[in-house]
């Protein structure tokens, strides 16, 4: 956690520190950074890594709305019980949906990894990936989280006092009061942007 005397709290949890757990349907195995709150099988909002090794169902989410983020491979094909299909092939691909709806995947060319965000239906979500050429300031207000996680390259965060972290990529940034100042990091300043996705949950 951040000093108190930043005047905000935003937390970082490293993806050597993920939870591994298996599907619910026994699928696949999913690496869980966060949960809130942290026990029980039920959760208001989740962020996790899904490995998907092989073509298959999704695992029943019912009450839960679903954000997938492409992270890894060559891409997959979901099919939707309503008769909709989205395809995501480039890392930076993403798609949303009810995770009460059946939902088939098929891989395209090999395992894939995406990242989730499954959040309760009563809570209000606003998802966007970013690609930040320069950096930018998020703001975290009254009752208000914001997530940030970077798919490519390591970001410098930093505090209202100079204090700064460094958040490597496919690593969590949690900030549940006050600003943050996100700054691309090394090379990737000069050669491409920076894939980011971010996210806000509130009541």
């Amino acid at each position: 956690m951040w000093p108190p005397s930043l005047g905000n709290e935003l937390q970082i949890i490293r993806r050597s520190s993920y939870n591994t757990l298996p599907w619910k349907n026994g699928g696949g195995v999913t690496h869980e950074a966060i949960r809130v709150p942290p026990g029980g099988a039920s959760f208001s909002w989740r962020v996790s890594l899904a490995h998907i090794e092989s073509s298959g169902p999704f695992s029943d989410f019912s009450g839960y709305e679903r954000k997938m983020v492409l992270l890894e491979g060559r891409g997959l094909n979901l099919k939707f019980g309503d008769g909709r299909r989205r395809e995501l092939r480039q890392v930076g691909d993403w798609v949303e949906f009810d995770g009460a709806i059946a939902t088939h995947c098929d891989l395209l060319d090999g395992p894939c990894v995406d990242l989730n965000l499954m959040t309760s239906n009563s809570l209000k979500t606003c998802a966007r990936l970013e690609r930040l050429n320069t950096g930018c300031v998020l703001s975290a207000s009254l009752g208000e989280t914001i997530l940030i996680f970077s798919l490519e390259a390591p970001l410098l965060l930093g505090g209202g006092i100079g204090e700064s972290a460094r958040l490597e990529p496919w690593d969590l940034a949690v900030l549940s009061q006050g600003d943050a100042r996100l700054d691309i990091m090394g090379p990737e300043r000069l050669s491409r942007p920076a894939a980011v996705f971010i996210a806000s949950i509130s009541q």
